[in-house]
């Protein structure tokens, strides 16, 4: 493991292998979450099943405590962008439309992944919007491949395609201010990686990065507030938001999306790398 002069921990095979691990964990702790999403389920039952998934795995939930905390997952709810802290008083209803953002840490190495569902029958507007955010999420990731497989790719390459997708798809705010990060034996490290912006700039994607997608965006103005309980960030015009994650290593011949079951080769075929076991 070693740290290039951006102070981006760069990792071996072997340390992606880790990751993996704890990856598949997350990967786990969403689908149960995701089978159990229903009216009249709180956010804190949600929570619960998700920590009883890390921790029956021998691993260890990266969000609780972190910074002070207090849960396992960040649940949010319908204007709720990120950070929602669950509750046994938050009930879901029919309709609402839910992020589920779920960490794990293993034999010190972390995954990180967030999906965005609905609540029972949900407004088919709201699905969609959850469905660019995660095929923006996947444009960002494919873009990082070939950036690592050409030798050209920049950071800010990442964030042009997620940006591309989502103006493309339609009126959506992008959420200014959040977005993806570098992870590894520290759940947030640098880059910080934008939803947004010009192709061709900051740090060059090389292999051994590894870095967590997340695209946020808004059915009506990117602005966001943080409510008093110093967590929970909600859109500014009460619109609903969107949310999702993966967590990929880069390798010199590809990448490995490390919280997706599959290493991400359904959406990215031959732009995952051979050297995934």
């Amino acid at each position: 493991m070693a740290r290039n002069e951006q102070n981006i921990q760069l990792k071996s095979v072997e340390q992606f292998e880790l990751m993996r691990a704890a990856g598949l964990v997350v990967a786990a702790a969403l689908d149960a979450m995701r089978d159990a999403v229903a009216p009249g389920v709180s956010t804190g039952d949600l929570d619960a099943i998700a920590e009883k998934v890390i921790r029956d795995a021998g691993a260890i939930p990266s969000f609780k405590g972190y910074h002070g905390f207090p849960a396992s997952i960040c649940a949010s709810v319908n204007e709720q962008v990120v950070h929602g802290i669950p509750s046994t008083e938050q009930i879901l209803r029919e309709g609402d439309l839910i992020s589920l953002d779920c960490g794990a840490i293993l034999e010190g190495w972390h995954g990180d992944s967030a999906i965005t569902v609905g609540v029972g029958e949900t407004d088919p507007a709201l699905l969609r919007m959850a469905e660019v955010a995660e095929d923006a999420m996947w444009a960002g990731i494919a873009a990082a491949a070939r950036g690592v497989a050409n030798g050209r790719g920049r950071l800010t390459d990442i964030s042009f395609n997620i940006e591309k997708v989502i103006r493309k798809a339609g009126r959506y705010g992008i959420v200014d201010g959040y977005g993806g990060h570098g992870i590894g034996t520290e759940m947030h490290q640098d880059p910080h990686v934008l939803n947004h912006g010009k192709p061709g700039r900051g740090v060059r994607v090389v292999p051994g990065m590894a870095l967590a997608i997340e695209p946020m965006i808004t059915m009506g103005s990117p602005r966001t507030v943080e409510l008093d309980d110093g967590w929970t960030v909600v859109t500014r015009d009460g619109s609903r938001a969107a949310h999702v994650e993966h967590t990929m290593a880069l390798l010199d011949d590809g990448v490995w999306v490390t919280t997706a079951h599959d290493g991400g080769r359904a959406r990215l075929g031959d732009l995952v790398t051979a050297k995934q076991p």
